[in-house]
């Protein structure tokens, strides 16, 4: 017994060691040359194999051959990248769909697999897979024409497309595009371009490749034309294939804020269910054969039938982290029993873990990872073993249905409390009424919408039937959700906060006395209302938001927060304020903005306000925005942006420099309305916010304020653009460093470099967000590049 539990030991310890090792090496910033990380990997790995006997060795060469396989794996994947001579050029690809293509707002997104590639009639190098969009009128219609064709997983195409390495926004706690690409293969990303001189599209073949992929879009495609309610069909489409994209954004809202969003991914609960019911009928058919037994014992058929049936399954939804952990783990649980090993919960759950890592290591950076094993471990972790005891020796079926309610119940408590802690960590929010919705959710979504989803596949009729049950799903949810209290919201806490806090959640459902639980309730409440850093009386933080092609700045002194601009909209369901500012806002603390300034009505920096309106409170609106536009009939106290106002907040002082009241009373370009905003602290620290003001503006600035425009930072006049940052002004207000937003790539070439030619010429140390990232200029500290400030080896480098 001794030798089994010191066996035990050893395996969890390599199983652990392996996954250390395995993160040590994702927070790497540089890799090693693929080679000699894998020489080095596979050298750890045979002397961890030759000292097995020694624990402590075995234990940390365990940890290097982790970290050097997995080295030497991202390093073959970057050298996967796209040249430099071929940033931004136009290359003749031949290839096929990779993926099911992703409606988006005026066309289609695809991975798309090359074959063969051109450049100027040559043939080039590059990435093995990529992300393209083909856009219909897309800002020009003239270089982005829709495809002549539906475009279809497995179609192989011959067609002209403008390729740029992966990148994404760098905010702090924001969600990382660029290792979300990394994760999948696709190390760039472009559109199809149609413009003259290119080759036009060409259709190969219909069904070159990827059968599952096509099998998944005819399903998908079938619901669609079958169920008339959009919503419905796209969670139909997600659980029966596992496209998530294809559920609304409103949708996702609601499933976020009732905290049953992860029953409409294909989910692990999903998988388990499919595998149960699969197992069960393959062993009802199996026992039922007067050979097949003879040569496979039906429970080990039923188990194996299982597992296969689930792998099956997670294959054609798409082969998620969360339905990946359950195949593995289901795997694991299988061989154990059939090598008639017995393995105890944890050792086979953490087997499951090092699989899921093997076979893809980034996923260790997925909130589903640890929410999917985390989840599963609590649940088994926390049953009392008499349970299932008890369940045996009920006397009757009453009784047994009484207990087994009370155990779906408790169930259902500990995944909620459980969670809650880990769901704060990761998202800065939980769902209050969770629980609720989950006890009528998970039944319904489990036991009536996906198997429905999925029989519709054989008959279409059961997709009505279940679109009906969706209907009523998302009815009930909408009704919990109705109140604003539905969503605890926290910001980001320290990481001993966050410690304490995971440790609550054990605590509290661990099956420990009373006593030592109570003490969950002292160690959870920190996370819930973390204490949040601000600057000292006097001095403000501020924060130049990654937005892509926008504005958005927020401003925060030691009892208030002011944000200057809301970034854009990117496309019909999509902008800055949902996609970046409101997530942002919530790590971040602010829980109220004192005051929402919209320098002028561009959508690229009014883009998002009507969501961050939408989710946090505003106490005031300042802006040069026409009368007729929307967001003056927002239910919120308004005024007009005009010269000389001015106040105070914690001894910060705030002051409109332009326009003059008079020019809104004039027929001016929206530019020439910016609000410009200059914010002065207790020691001096000037930042001067410029809008889109261009030439003419920056002299009347000149004439009316002169030397007195001088500020450390300026917020550089229309992104770069040639109309602005006229030399008499760039005298004027002589800052150390100019903060240029502009999107990578963007089509408008900002910022101008005859433009950065003249800021260089002044010594002006120029910082872009395409570059940079957010720029954090905190009141007694140094600034900070998001992207310099978390680098990964993932991150696009220019």
């Amino acid at each position: 017994m001794r030798d089994r539990s010191f066996a035990g030991l050893r395996l969890l310890g390599l199983g652990l060691a392996w996954l250390a090792g395995t993160g040590a090496q994702l927070a790497r910033a540089e890799v090693w040359p693929a080679g000699w990380a894998l020489l080095f990997g596979l050298a750890c790995l045979g002397a961890a194999i030759l000292l097995r006997r020694h624990a402590v060795p075995c234990l940390l060469l365990m940890a290097a051959a982790a970290f050097g396989l997995t080295e030497s794996r991202a390093a073959w994947r970057l050298a996967d990248g796209l040249p430099p001579a071929l940033d931004g050029a136009d290359v003749e690809l031949v290839g096929t769909v990779a993926s099911l293509p992703r409606q988006v707002s005026g066309g289609v997104r695809f991975a798309f697999e090359v074959d063969e590639a051109r450049w100027r009639g040559e043939p080039v190098a590059v990435p093995r897979r990529v992300s393209l969009g083909w856009y219909r009128g897309w800002h020009d219609a003239a270089l982005l024409a829709g495809p002549p064709l539906e475009v279809q997983a497995g179609q192989r195409w011959r067609l002209t497309a403008r390729l740029r390495p992966p990148h994404g926004h760098r905010n702090p706690h924001g969600f990382d595009h660029e290792l979300w690409l990394f994760e999948r293969g696709l190390r760039a990303s472009g559109y199809v371009r149609t413009a003259a001189g290119n080759a036009t599209p060409r259709l190969l073949a219909v069904d070159a490749a990827h059968p599952v992929e096509r099998a998944r879009q005819r399903v998908r495609d079938a619901i669609a034309a079958r169920v008339a309610d959009p919503g419905a069909a796209g969670v139909l489409a997600g659980l029966a294939v596992g496209d998530q994209s294809a559920i609304e954004r409103s949708e996702w809202d609601l499933f976020r804020a009732s905290g049953t969003a992860h029953l409409v991914a294909i989910s692990g609960l999903h998988v388990t269910m499919f595998a149960w019911a699969a197992g069960g009928l393959i062993g009802w058919a199996w026992r039922r054969s007067a050979r097949l037994p003879l040569w496979l014992p039906a429970p080990a058929a039923a188990r194996w039938g299982g597992v296969l049936a689930a792998a099956a399954y997670a294959v054609f939804a798409g082969w998620g982290v969360p339905a990946q952990r359950t195949v593995w783990m289901l795997a694991a649980a299988a061989a154990v029993a059939s090598l008639g090993l017995n393995w105890p919960w944890p050792l086979v759950l953490l087997a499951a873990a090092v699989a899921v890592s093997v076979a893809d290591p980034w996923a260790l950076l997925e909130p589903g990872f640890w929410l999917s094993f985390v989840a599963v471990a609590l649940l088994i972790g926390s049953e009392p073993a008499r349970r299932a005891a008890a369940m045996q020796a009920a006397p009757s079926w009453p009784a047994r249905a009484a207990r087994a309610v009370h155990g779906a119940l408790r169930t259902q408590a500990v995944a909620t409390v459980g969670l809650a802690p880990l769901t704060l960590v990761l998202f800065q929010q939980v769902s209050l009424v969770g629980f609720v919705a989950n006890l009528v959710a998970i039944p319904l979504v489990t036991l009536v919408v996906t198997p429905l989803a999925l029989a519709g596949i054989v008959a279409p009729p059961l997709w009505d039937a279940a679109a009906a049950a969706v209907a009523l799903w998302t009815a009930l949810l909408a009704a919990l959700t109705a109140g604003s209290w539905a969503v605890w919201t926290a910001p980001v806490a320290p990481w001993w906060v966050q410690a304490g806090g995971l440790l609550a959640a054990w605590l509290a459902v661990a099956p420990l006395p009373t006593r030592v639980r109570l003490l969950a309730l002292p160690l959870a409440l920190p996370l819930l209302w973390p204490a949040v850093e601000r600057p000292p009386h006097g001095g403000f933080d501020l924060l130049a938001v990654d937005v892509g092609q926008g504005s958005a700045v927020l401003v925060v002194t030691r009892h208030h927060a002011l944000l200057y601009d809301a970034g854009p909209q990117y496309s019909r369901d999509s902008d800055a304020g949902q996609r970046v500012l409101v997530p942002l806002l919530h790590a971040l603390g602010v829980r109220w903005l004192d005051a929402l300034v919209l320098s002028h009505r561009d959508s690229d920096h009014v883009g998002g306000a009507a969501a961050v309106v939408a989710a946090l409170p505003v106490g005031r609106l300042d802006s040069s925005l026409p009368a007729d536009h929307p967001l003056r009939a927002a239910p919120l106290p308004q005024r007009r942006c005009e010269a000389g106002q001015r106040w105070q907040w914690d001894g910060v002082t705030f002051e409109v420099l332009h326009p003059p009241a008079e020019d809104h009373d004039r027929a001016l370009r929206p530019n020439a309305l910016s609000c410009v905003l200059r914010v002065v602290d207790a020691s001096g620290r000037r930042v001067l916010l410029a809008g889109d003001i261009e030439a003419a503006q920056e002299a009347a600035l000149v004439q009316r304020h002169g030397a007195a425009l001088r500020s450390d930072v300026l917020l550089v006049p229309h992104h770069g653009s040639r109309t602005s940052s006229s030399a008499g002004f760039l005298d004027a207000v002589s800052p150390r460093v100019a903060v240029v937003q502009a999107g990578f790539a963007n089509r408008f070439g900002h910022p101008a470099a005859d433009v950065l030619e003249r800021y260089a010429e002044r010594g002006i140390d120029v910082v872009r967000s395409d570059r940079c990232g957010a720029w954090h200029w905190p009141a007694a500290a140094a600034p900070t590049c998001e992207r310099e400030r978390r680098r990964r080896y993932w991150h696009h480098r220019f």
